[in-house]
């Protein structure tokens, strides 16, 4: 999975350069977001501009992710994402668990 990490301040923004997060790749993504909590990440945003389709893996994934930085008392946000994606999350209700934020600017001002 073809990803960068970038950080701003304390915050560890991960740019996503796939079109789809699905089976194939979900669990690379999932493994790498609980070794950047493992390593004491505490603030994660990821960014998926470039991302035009998600399936119930790939949200498992961003789930886990959400899910675990919680737990160590951090933060995690979306951000950048595209309507036909977003509409997996209103499908889903997804958008009412995760923080999404419509740019990397209101993301990262929010979550500092």
């Amino acid at each position: 999975m073809n990803l960068n990490l970038e950080k701003i301040s304390d915050i560890s923004v991960v740019k996503i350069n796939e079109e789809r997060i699905d089976a194939h790749n979900s669990g690379e993504l999932k493994e790498y977001l609980l070794q950047m909590i493992e390593r004491g990440e505490k603030h994660i945003v990821v960014q998926l501009e470039h991302v035009r389709f998600i399936d119930s893996s790939g949200l498992g994934a961003l789930l886990s992710g959400n899910k675990n930085i919680i737990a160590k008392s951090g933060k995690f946000a979306l951000s950048n994402i595209q309507q036909q994606v977003m509409s997996m999350f209103e499908l889903t209700r997804l958008n009412r668990v995760f923080e999404i934020y419509t740019d990397l600017n209101d993301a990262v001002k929010t979550e500092t």
